[in-house]
């Protein structure tokens, strides 16, 4: 089997995806036995304990009072064990490193979406205790999720509240500063609108970026995410400039505060150069050569 899209949905099509992608809209493929065939043959996506006795980092343990990445401790995976025995979700993060195959899957889709080369790409592994599951909260990735083994119900609602976010939001938790600054009142609860989407082993669920969305397992569940955090423009534009103005020996200089003319001058040099600027002159700067 080829790694990427296609056989990831399969038997839907990337097409179908696409629309949704480009909709910002989850999309559900049930039954997708060709890619569940093909990554859960990886050893160490066996099952938990498979992925515990072969994991050489810390554990990621969702603590109770939240149950969600913002409100987690780090411990050993004979710990972790122990702790999701008790009810605790557990994530292993950058599980890529580890395995050939998943980085190889993780690129290929990648490059099929057509993300920047400057996304940072993750394969994540979740498992979740029976009953249990993530708080509410929105990301600001995409984030393609196989469901390995058990069973997991999602509850998604459309983000009515901030659109296309630079940084995750769980309710009730404190709100990142520069979120704030563009996002309308954030709620204190999932939105009334809500779906639900049941996911079984075979299941693979599209969900876009900044959905609200939250969790619960119906028997001890594992699952397996794709998730990218692509660059905004403002991203590419912003680096592309850094390495423009890395050039300059005196964009270089120490900023002194006191001395605002030096700034106002290179401000002003700034302005006359930025109308010839054009997007393939930002893209040459950020893409690798090799993109299309």
């Amino acid at each position: 089997m080829t790694p990427g899209l296609d056989a990831l949905l399969h038997p839907r099509t990337r097409g179908e995806l696409l629309a949704c992608y480009r909709a910002s809209e989850p999309f559900v493929v049930h039954g997708a036995t060709e890619a569940l065939a093909a990554l859960g043959e990886i050893p160490i996506l066996e099952s938990l304990d498979a992925l515990l006795r072969s994991w050489p980092y810390q554990v990621q343990v969702h603590l109770p009072e939240v149950a969600d990445e913002a409100s987690a401790i780090s411990a050993t995976p004979q710990d972790a064990r122990k702790l999701f025995a008790t009810g605790m979700g557990l994530l292993f993060d950058e599980v890529h490193t580890i395995s050939p195959i998943l980085a190889h899957w993780l690129e290929a889709i990648r490059k099929d979406l057509g993300l920047s080369a400057l996304t940072q790409g993750r394969c994540l592994v979740y498992a979740t205790p029976d009953g249990k599951g993530t708080a509410a909260h929105f990301d600001q990735n995409v984030n393609f999720v196989l469901q390995l083994h058990g069973t997991k119900t999602w509850w998604l609602a459309t983000n009515t509240h901030v659109e296309n976010p630079l940084t995750r939001y769980t309710i009730g938790q404190p709100i990142d500063p520069e979120l704030r600054s563009y996002a309308e009142p954030l709620p204190a609860e999932m939105p009334a609108d809500r779906r639900s989407i049941v996911l079984t082993p075979g299941s693979l669920l599209f969900v876009p970026r900044g959905f609200w969305h939250s969790t619960e397992a119906a028997g001890d569940a594992l699952s397996l995410n794709f998730t990218y955090s692509a660059p905004a423009w403002l991203d590419l534009v912003t680096a592309a400039l850094r390495g423009r103005l890395a050039q300059s020996a005196a964009w270089r200089a120490t900023a002194l505060p006191a001395a605002k003319d030096q700034l106002e001058a290179l401000l002003r040099e700034l302005v006359d150069e930025v109308p010839h600027w054009a997007a393939s002159d930002i893209l040459a700067v950020t893409e690798s050569p090799d993109e299309d």
